[in-house]
């Protein structure tokens, strides 16, 4: 699915769902109660270069979770809400504290409960394991499964369609 350019120019904040989008949606608990997630190091090097643009992150996650705490903060995410059982209402929370509108804002979810903020957003975008009401709002549908490097095809596209791509890559090449 090719991404309209239109949607990602005025794109302010990038904000994630974890479960199933920055992992892929399975919770590893321990004997003694210890949760595990697995997270895409190519997906976390997408939000790395994507923080070295205008775009802000954000986590929206309706579970709460040391792991989640941890890797926002490995990764610079200083947007973080945690055990938001109402994302809307979490979400217009995030709006007034960054002071932006819906145009100006990206959600990336997977499940039932991401869609009242995905419906909402400028640009929707899931990744390809997403359930189908969640893909019938995206407007952009990652090749790769959540967990799996669907963030980083998400932050390539947005990127690119907003020309901070090459800047931001240079060093590589």
């Amino acid at each position: 699915m090719k991404l309209d350019p239109a949607l990602a120019k005025p794109i302010k904040l990038l904000i994630l769902d974890v479960d199933g989008v920055l992992t892929d949606g399975r919770i590893v608990l321990d004997n003694n109660g210890i949760e595990s997630k697995c997270f895409h190091v190519r997906d976390g090097h997408g939000l790395k270069m994507l923080g070295r643009t205008d775009v802000k992150i954000g986590i929206l996650t309706g579970r709460e979770s040391r792991v989640v705490t941890y890797r926002a903060a490995e990764l610079g995410v200083e947007i973080v809400h945690q055990g938001a059982k109402n994302k809307i209402e979490v979400y217009e929370t995030i709006l007034r504290q960054v002071a932006l509108s819906d145009q100006e804002v990206a959600m990336a979810g997977d499940d039932i409960v991401d869609l009242p903020v995905m419906r909402r957003v400028g640009l929707a975008m899931c990744p390809s394991d997403a359930i189908d009401e969640v893909k019938a709002v995206s407007h952009f549908i990652s090749a790769f499964a959540g967990g799996h490097g669907a963030v980083r095809e998400m932050v390539e596209v947005l990127m690119k369609a907003q020309g901070t791509w090459e800047t931001v890559t240079a060093r590589y090449f």
